[in-house]
Order: structure tokens, then sequence, then C-alpha cells
């Protein structure tokens, strides 16, 4: 694939082919309580910093200051660590909720208490990055070095590896370089769809639980964002209603100690929740046990996918598409293509480019290239195994002597008025519409029957790609 562009995002997904999820007891969405610890953990000269940290607390407006502590700064993080933490820890454990804890290294090995509440309560506690810091400009080895450091503190601090992983503040390498570990049942630096999905990345198969900055408490540090615990509160019901009334769906939730810990912003939380006690239909479940679930009930299946084929390959497979025209396949090669072609309707999408891109010439050569109806091609051996088997589907290939005259005599005048063969998509006809559709078409003007021509050709096209993708 050296000389083809390939887009990388995938902008499809599941598109029209989510999976129909049916949650553990019938639940129509599962929820994942997900609780940011990063107390101790953030930018801190005594952490070893170049400054203070800047992001995500009640300072308006709020900067690094570089080489100085900001006692403000850290004394909003000690609060989340102090009373936050247990405020939120005693609200979870006497609802006997299930949460995840994003736990960073280095701010986990700072709090045994809390760790040893989390591990108490059974929580979740997966990893949230050596430290709470940006990665942007983080080289992919010192990233990969710091993810090494931080399973291995994790490990030693709590006694257990990390089954998930989130970074955050990530680059554009941590969700492949935290796959490539090969350490993790799941990682949620994505925020691209209401489930879980796999992403291939080598050879591994990767779960993907999105995660979500937007229902988060994250947003009373943010502008804009929330301003009361009721807005925080609201929106989490109106979004579990409208997820609850689709079915099969996840509500990722993201929580901050030192944010929803403070008492007037968890109040419309605390709503929330009795909210969804009193409706119903909702399974509270840690990351992992969502991942279990996953790996159980929709385990990951590879397909043969176009945007990573070679050009070999990808013409070999595809150059019959459109009927004895390589060239098609050839130049749709070359094309930006991505995730959202490795489906029939993205794939069509590109070699119908070509072909509408092409000159008249070229697309009557295409035209031409097709079979008449009454098979001549076939006793010459000459047909694609495409139209072999489209022949075959209208009966086309067990004509009578009488009914193969009548087409071949039709095709003829039709032939000699438009100077190409008649052409229709015969997998949405039988013998009596196609003979319909020839007494029609043929008193068309060629310009028109050309059009019509090609947009049948790219409907055979079509059909025969969802013979080979989704």
């Amino acid at each position: 694939m050296s000389d083809s562009k390939r887009y990388p995002r995938d902008l499809i997904g599941y598109g029209p082919r989510a999976p129909q999820v049916t949650w553990p007891n019938g639940a129509k969405v599962a929820i994942s309580l997900v609780l940011n610890y990063e107390e101790g953990g953030e930018n801190c000269i005594l952490h070893g910093d170049a400054g203070s940290e800047a992001f995500l607390s009640d300072i308006a407006g709020a900067a690094a200051w570089p080489g100085q502590r900001h006692w403000n700064m850290e004394s909003i993080y000690d609060y989340g660590a102090r009373a936050g933490f247990w405020r939120l820890h005693k609200h979870f454990t006497a609802r006997n909720l299930p949460v995840t804890i994003y736990g960073v290294a280095t701010a986990l090995a700072r709090n045994p208490e809390q760790v040893a509440a989390m591990k108490a309560a059974n929580w979740d506690i997966a990893s949230h990055g050596l430290k709470w810091v940006e990665h942007k400009d983080m080289p992919a080895d010192e990233e990969r070095a710091q993810i090494q450091e931080a399973i291995r503190l994790h490990t030693e601090v709590t006694g257990t590896a990390p089954r998930g992983w989130y970074t955050g503040r990530c680059s554009e390498n941590t969700v492949d370089l935290t796959a490539q570990t090969g350490a993790f049942d799941w990682i949620s630096d994505t925020y691209d769809d209401d489930l879980p999905y796999w992403r291939e990345i080598g050879a591994r198969d990767q779960l993907v639980i999105p995660y979500t900055l937007e229902a988060n408490d994250m947003r009373f540090a943010t502008a804009p964002g929330w301003v009361t615990g009721q807005d925080f509160g609201q929106y989490l019901i109106d979004a579990f209603d409208v997820l609850h009334a689709e079915g099969g769906k996840m509500f990722s939730i993201g929580l901050h100690c030192r944010l929803i810990g403070r008492p007037g912003k968890l109040a419309g939380f605390l709503r929330f929740l009795d909210h969804v006690a009193q409706k119903g239909g909702a399974w509270f479940a840690t990351r992992s046990e969502i991942a279990d679930f996953w790996a159980a009930h929709h385990p990951h299946q590879r397909i043969e996918r176009p945007s990573q084929m070679d050009r070999a390959s990808f013409v070999a497979r595809y150059g019959s598409i459109f009927e004895h025209s390589p060239w098609i396949a050839e130049r749709a090669f070359d094309l930006e293509l991505g995730p959202a072609h490795d489906t029939a309707v993205g794939l069509h999408n590109a070699l119908a480019r070509m072909f509408r891109s092409a000159s008249r010439e070229e697309r009557l050569g295409v035209l031409n290239a097709h079979p008449d109806l009454a098979g001549k091609l076939a006793e010459a051996k000459r047909l694609t195994a495409e139209s072999t088997h489209e022949q075959s589907s209208a009966g086309l290939d067990a004509l009578t002597d009488e009914e193969r005259a009548n087409f071949q005599r039709q095709n003829a005048d039709y032939v000699a008025k438009h100077g190409f063969p008649f052409i229709i998509a015969v997998r949405d006809n039988t013998k009596a519409t196609i003979t319909e559709a020839f007494t029609r078409r043929i008193a068309n003007d060629t310009d028109t029957e050309f059009a019509t021509a090609c947009a049948q050709v790219e409907r055979i096209a079509e059909i025969r790609l969802q013979d080979l993708l989704p």
C-alpha cells in the first residue's frame, strides 16, 4: 500500500449494522460510572514537573506557574483526595454501585488509604497513566516507556495488574501503543460510539470501550459547562431516558473527586441515581464487566478489508465487479480509501466514482463488455463468474428456444439503435419484467438509454459487492 493514499479515521463504525445488544437481566442501558483518581498525580514541581497544574479545577482561567508551586491549585486537588473521594465512596457503597477507577499510577502510590477503600469495595481499578500530564508532544518511545512504568507501578501499588487503560490527555499514538502491549482487556481513549467495538491493531484484536467528555463533571470546570448540580443531573437524566428508549446502548459517566465530590455538585448526580432506580432498566457495571460481556457475546470477526489490501490483491479481488473492466479497480485503489470503504456501500462508492468520472468512450467500453441476455457469451465461456451467477438467478441460462430467439432479436434491435447491449440488473427482475423493460427502453433516445444503462451497471456492481462485503 506504499503507493496508495489511506485515510485512517473510522467515520462509519457500526453504521446501519449496530449489533442487537441484550444486556444482563434484560437491561436497556449499561451504565459505567467512572471515577478519575488524579489527585497526587497532576503537574506539580514536587512531582518533578516544570510547573503547576492548570487543568480541571474551580480556579477560573487557571494557568500553569512555571517553576512554582500553585498553592491554591494543590489545595483544590487535595480536597478531592481528603474529602471528595470519601463522600463519593460513602454514597456509592451505600447504593452498592460498581465503579471503575481511572487511577493515575503515581496518584495511587501517594494515596494508600483510598486504594485500600477501592479494593475493599471491589471497584475496578484501571490505569490512567503514569502521571496526569499532557502527552500530545511526547515522543512515542517515551510514551511507550511511561505506559510500561505505569503498569509496573500500578501492579506494585494495588497488587493486581490493570485490566483497562485510559490516558485522557493522550497523543495520536496512545491507542496503538496501549494495544500493542497486549496487556489490556479494554482501552478507552476514544469518544466515538455508544457501544464497545473491536479495533484491529496489527495482529491484536483490541476491545475499545469509548469514554465521554460530555456526560462528565469536568464541565463544571469548563465553558460552556455546568453551573449547578441540577444542570449536570438533568443532563444525565435526559441522556439516560433517550438511551433507555433506544435500548441496547452503553452510558459512560465521568466523575472527578475534586469536582463531583463537592456537595452542591453532587446533589444533582444523586437525583439522577434516584431517577434511574425508579425507572429501572439499567445495568450498572464496571468497564471490565462490560468487556467480559462483550467478549463473550460479541466476539470479533476479521473480514477482508479493501482499504488494507495491496494493489495486486485489490484489483484481483474487485477488478471484475465492473464487467471485464479492471481499470476501474486500478483507479479506485489510488483514492483516499479508509475504513468507510470496507463495506459494500463504501467500496461501491469508490468504484462508481471512477466509472462516473471516466470518459464516455471508456464507459461505453464497460457497457459493451457486458453480455447480452440471451447468453451467447455463455456459450463461448466468456462470462465472468458474476454474470454467470446473475443470469442463472433470473433463469436466463435455461431459456426455451423461443425465449432465446426473442431475446436475441430484441437485443439485436437494441444494439442497432443504441450501439451497446441491453443491460439490466437481472437479480432485481424476473424474465417477465426484463421482457417489459426491453420493449420500453428500446424506444428511448440513445443519450437517455446510455444514462439508464450506466445506472444499471452501477446497480449490478452494488449487488456483486453485497455478496462479498458487509
